[in-house]
């Protein structure tokens, strides 16, 4: 039977005066400071909404400082005992984020914000067919731990849903089973993975209670003795072991725990048997060093005790097929009760709680998914720790191993979507239906219009607006724009586009690839047959297809025109084979080694732009672009001098100064959003020179910025040329 006691003096009182109880009433290893800090806690919690109460008719306060004294019984620092005490303190409250940051620290304003947070998430049992209860379920779970950034407000989320079933008999009976149901599918297990089984069992039997009453109570009266009375005898028989161990030199850790009375129930279900054929009701584990003491701990315990026949299985000498290993075995105990022992190695164990093999997995039939199960071995890893030192510390080390690559966002109609971390509202309507992502127009999240490249969190419901004949922009699949964040949204997209007249792909391509290398200020056309040959296509219109489609960009091809082209022969300078082991500089001079090279100053050529070299008198070879000016002129009177080079393969991280133009309308505050752009994708400036005509008021900007590549100055020209009022970006010669 489940028993409860409360330090919290009785009545339906919520004022300083229970506070000052409860304070009085802490364990003993919270010290003054912290004693000092949840007093702080209490005086916010008091001041924000006094008069609020949780639907069993419990007084908000009271209910906070319940759910807070069960994470004082597991353990738990003062930071989150100040979160449990704070639960709902943001909801139509004068206190904000900024006051609990400054009273109480970042760390515990952040978890009354996710726990805020999680609050408006007031219904999760939506009605979902009966196929996919499970997967929503499991869905909703993930949910809970992706709002969470910090694994203490998961604990503080279970521990008030256990004080909400241990208040909810007087709740109506349909509120009641609600309730117990949520509790069952969704905070149970979460307890389960997390390994805090003390708050588990104690859900599992109250939602039996409430859901399944006669089967409880049958149960129950069938066990013989309290449960208190079997923690007892699992004592004894622990004490006897330890004895009888150390006797023979078998060096063991045991523990050992009653079945409670869930447990039992779902065994009888799945076994379909009566209680008197479960034969674990009573269960100890012995830890040992090595397999050779698993056996000599087997050979104790069936000298001290007759086996049950039918009930042993070694799993050390066969596995399990995920690799579980350990010896099980039923004996006839004390009392002549029952007892059932489990036996295996520290490494066993940690594969059995935290491996493929982990408990809670065949438990629930969870889904496999590395990425969460890694953050739950995170969590249950730092839980397991926390007493060693400061949770903080603690946390500090672990913060980023337990963050999410997914997250958990919500229908209107309460359906749980799992996306990738970073998604927006469009990848969102492209996981709903295709159709719905090819339509979208706008979005609304918590009720709220966003941009359709705005960053989803989980926790939030978004809805999405749509246009009857609406079709995909190809802004969409501009990677600099941040329109889709995921590859299924964006293949979607792509198909799309594909299916368009081929006629019209090249058109569009043909215009794209003009334009960028105008922009670039490239003259040298690219070599399409061997873009091609290089992305699997066919003819060379196939490229311009392929980029009017959005499958490739126009700078992967236009990058073409100062690579290597086999079988081409460059005039008037001939080719002289190069050596491999050269390719590990800036520039390559054919067939020569270590020669001192440097980048002109008149055309600034950037990696891959077609270039030549110039034999200067002691300073090595200048490099220049083909089509720079001053090389044209050497050609005629200098051509002995000229020499073949090409771009290193193996490029280093090397920055190269190139210049630009923004022709744009002049309006205050066009250079700081160039300037912040360019600081924010880490582009350092060398020069700006900037003209405005107030005739035609308009603006010519001359930037001078170092760059690694083309790549990367054609995706910061395309960035440029979306900012408002910018009529063109060209790169200068």
């Amino acid at each position: 039977m489940v028993t409860t006691t409360s330090s919290l003096p009785e009545g339906d009182s919520a004022d300083a005066a229970v506070v000052a109880h409860w304070l009085e009433m802490l364990p003993a290893d919270f010290d003054e400071q912290d004693r000092l800090f949840l007093r702080k806690a209490a005086d916010l919690a008091l001041a924000a909404n006094p008069e609020r109460r949780i639907p069993s008719g419990e007084p908000q306060l009271r209910h906070a400082l319940s759910v807070a004294e069960i994470l004082a019984g597991l353990r738990m620092d003062r930071e989150t005992l100040a979160a449990a005490m704070l639960l709902g303190a943001l909801k139509d409250s004068s206190i904000g984020l900024k006051t609990l940051r400054k009273r109480l620290g970042r760390k515990t304003a952040h978890m009354v914000d996710d726990l805020a947070r999680i609050g408006q998430l007031t219904d999760l049992s939506s009605a979902v067919s009966v196929e996919d209860e499970e997967e929503h379920a499991e869905n909703l779970r993930r949910l809970l731990l992706g709002i969470a950034a910090d694994v203490r407000v998961v604990l503080v989320v279970v521990a008030e849903q256990l004080h909400l079933m241990r208040s909810a008999r007087g709740l109506p009976q349909e509120l009641r089973c609600r309730l117990a149901k949520e509790t069952q599918e969704i905070y149970a297990p979460l307890a389960n993975r997390l390994g805090i089984w003390q708050v588990k069992w104690e859900l599992e039997d109250l939602s039996l209670r409430f859901l399944h009453p006669d089967e409880y109570m049958r149960i129950a009266s069938q066990l013989d003795g309290r449960r208190a009375d079997r923690e007892q005898f699992i004592r004894e028989v622990i004490d006897l072991l330890r004895e009888k161990f150390l006797a023979v030199g078998v060096n063991a850790e045991i523990s050992g725990r009653p079945k409670h009375i869930y447990s039992i129930w779902r065994k009888m279900q799945r076994k379909a048997v009566d209680i008197e054929q479960i034969f674990d009701l009573r269960a100890v584990r012995v830890l040992v060093p090595d397999i050779a003491q698993c056996y000599a701990a087997l050979g104790v315990v069936h000298g001290l005790w007759k086996h049950i026949p039918g009930e042993f299985d070694d799993y050390i000498a066969t596995p399990k097929a995920n690799l579980y290993q350990s010896i099980h075995t039923a004996v006839i105990g004390p009392e002549e009760k029952t007892l059932e022992v489990q036996i295996r190695t520290p490494d066993m164990h940690h594969h059995a709680e935290l491996g493929v093999a982990a408990h809670w997995r065949y438990k629930e039939n969870a889904k496999q998914d590395s990425d969460f199960e890694r953050r739950i071995v995170r969590m249950r890893q730092w839980l397991d720790r926390k007493g060693e030192s400061e949770t903080a510390n603690l946390l500090d080390g672990v913060d980023t191993e337990m963050e999410a690559t997914r997250i958990y966002v919500l229908t209107p109609m309460g359906k749980v979507v799992e996306l990738p971390k970073g998604s927006t509202p469009l990848d969102f309507a492209y996981a709903i239906h295709t159709d719905i992502g090819h339509q979208c127009r706008g979005a609304r999240v918590d009720g709220h219009i966003v941009q359709l490249n705005r960053s989803l969190r989980s926790g939030e419901t978004v809805e999405i607006l749509t246009a009857k004949n609406g079709t995909p922009s190809r802004d969409w699949i501009n990677p600099h724009l941040g329109y889709l964040h995921s590859s299924k949204a964006r293949n979607r997209v792509k198909q799309w586009f594909k299916h368009l007249d081929y006629e019209h792909h090249v058109e569009l391509g043909r215009a794209a690839l003009e334009r960028e290398m105008t922009r670039l200020s490239m003259s040298e056309k690219p070599n399409l047959e061997a873009a091609a040959t290089k992305h699997n296509l066919q003819h060379a219109e196939d490229v311009y297809a392929a980029i009017g489609r959005g499958d490739l960009s126009p700078i992967q091809v236009a990058g073409l025109s100062g690579r290597e082209r086999p079988g081409v022969r460059r005039k008037p300078v001939p080719e002289v084979p190069r050596k491999p082991e050269a390719a590990r500089g800036e520039v390559v001079v054919a067939g020569v080694d270590d020669l001192m090279t440097g980048l002109a100053r008149c055309c600034k050529p950037v990696p891959y732009d077609p270039i030549l070299g110039y034999v200067t008198r002691g300073r090595g070879v200048t490099v220049h672009r083909r089509d720079c000016p001053n090389i044209l002129a050497l050609q005629k009177e200098e051509g002995e001098r000229l020499i073949s080079v090409h771009w290193s393969d193996g490029q280093q991280e090397t920055q190269y100064a190139v210049d630009f133009l923004v022709v744009a309308s002049d309006r205050k505050g066009l250079l700081r959003d160039i300037s912040s752009l360019l600081t924010n994708d880490d582009i350092d400036v060398i020069g700006v020179n900037t003209n405005s005509d107030r005739k035609t008021d308009s603006a010519n900007m001359c930037f001078t910025v170092e760059v690694q590549d083309m790549e990367q100055l054609s995706r910061l020209l395309s960035k440029i040329e979306q900012l408002p009022d910018v009529n063109s970006v060209k790169r200068l010669l």
